[in-house]
């Protein structure tokens, strides 16, 4: 048997009737060029793996190397199954693992979390996946490293903002660690990166002064209500926005837990004042939904807190730059203020923590509606005597 060579490879033909013939280097066994009925050539290596099984590895089109070059990769190939190595199965693997992009990833993870997210919360990942992170979908997600995601964080900030590229790390991050339990990467290359911005917690409480501002220039529409809702019970804004009649039973609000933030059902006890914005909402026909036109609650927030704005620039009042999430810390520091105890507050709020978590949690639930119940209704007495009454 010769020594591979040009001449040899390139003179020799494929036998009549037969789809290919491999031409075995007489230097190195297992080593060849398998040539095709159509004319293209390519070098292979043939061996048995650990369990007896002949496999034959595809080395590269003969165009595309030297001869002696596919000879070492061959020795080196061959190697590897002397040691117990398949270098077949091996390629096999590289193409599956180079086939899970951070594309594929962000699809399952989005349609395993779809039913775990809250819709808003599960629009706002999608988007972050899709449209900041579209530079990375292509690539394998084991070939994704600090650098790079640190640079696509940097366009983001420049592009959208710091706190825009907070929210896509977060969500990049959240589906990387997905992706580990998985077994569908090994690591979070977003584990090590840098924030864009310092977001450290919000502290601004309104002053007696604006709340009586925000409260007379809410209008007799759906936000104005809303916005008055939040001011009273100090409950979370999409939890107020997409509020059901369903859930009122007498003068108690309870939120389902598909509803709250920690997942767990929340009473919150209804004062006179707010349990009178409900009940005197005009309902349309069939409605459960107490606010919005459309079957997912209120819409059209950013819209509605602008005309907001405006109306109490209108009434001639100045007010610090403000949130509508403000309204709940103002109403928890209230609360507080008015000799409410911190774990009434806690309870009111529906935080889990200290005492509150756990099996103590859940047999607290109905001893600390009577504690709910006077502390909402102090904190209404405080706001109707602040506000005046209404026009």
């Amino acid at each position: 048997m010769a020594r591979l060579s040009r001449a040899l490879i390139e003179n020799s033909e494929v036998p009549q009737g037969k789809d290919s013939t491999i031409i075995w280097d007489g230097a190195l066994p297992g080593f060849g060029v398998r040539i095709n009925a159509g004319g293209t050539r390519s070098f292979v290596a043939q061996y048995r793996n650990g369990r007896g099984a002949t496999k034959r590895l595809s080395l590269g089109r003969y165009e595309a190397m030297s001869i002696d070059d596919a000879r070492r990769l061959a020795r080196s190939t061959l190697a590897k199954a002397v040691h117990g190595y398949d270098p077949a199965e091996e390629e096999a693997k590289a193409k599956a693992r180079a086939s899970i992009t951070i594309g594929s990833v962000a699809d399952a993870y989005l349609r395993a979390s779809e039913s775990r997210l809250k819709a808003r919360s599960h629009a706002e990942v999608a988007r972050h996946l899709a449209k900041h992170w579209e530079p990375l979908r292509a690539l394998p997600v084991h070939q994704v490293k600090r650098a790079d995601v640190a640079a696509v964080m940097r366009q983001i900030a420049s592009d959208r903002g710091e706190i825009a590229a907070n929210r896509a790390r977060a969500s990049l991050s959240a589906m990387f660690a997905w992706g580990m339990g998985e077994g569908l990467c090994e690591t979070n290359p977003v584990v090590g990166t840098n924030k864009a911005a310092d977001e450290r917690s919000r502290d601004h409480v309104v002053s007696d002064d604006e709340l009586r501002a925000i409260w007379q220039a809410c209008g007799d529409d759906h936000h104005g209500r809303i916005v008055r809702l939040l001011i009273l019970t100090g409950q979370r804004r999409d939890e107020v926005g997409c509020m059901a009649l369903s859930e009122v039973t007498g003068d108690m609000w309870t939120i389902p837990s598909l509803r709250t933030k920690n997942r767990r059902p929340h009473d919150v006890p209804l004062s006179s004042h707010a349990l009178a914005i409900i009940l005197t909402t005009p309902l349309r026909g069939g409605r459960d939904l107490i606010f919005g036109a459309r079957d997912n609650g209120f819409s059209g927030w950013s819209k509605a807190k602008a005309e907001l704005d405006a109306r109490i620039s209108e009434n001639g009042d100045a007010i610090r730059p403000w949130r509508l999430h403000d309204l709940r810390r103002t109403a928890a520091t209230g609360m507080a203020t008015l000799g409410v105890l911190p774990h009434v507050v806690e309870a009111v709020l529906n935080h889990v923590s200290g005492h509150r978590a756990g099996v103590a949690g859940i047999y607290n639930r109905a001893s600390y509606r009577e504690e709910k119940r006077q502390a909402l209704t102090l904190w209404a007495e405080h706001v109707a005597r602040l506000t005046g009454p209404d026009e």
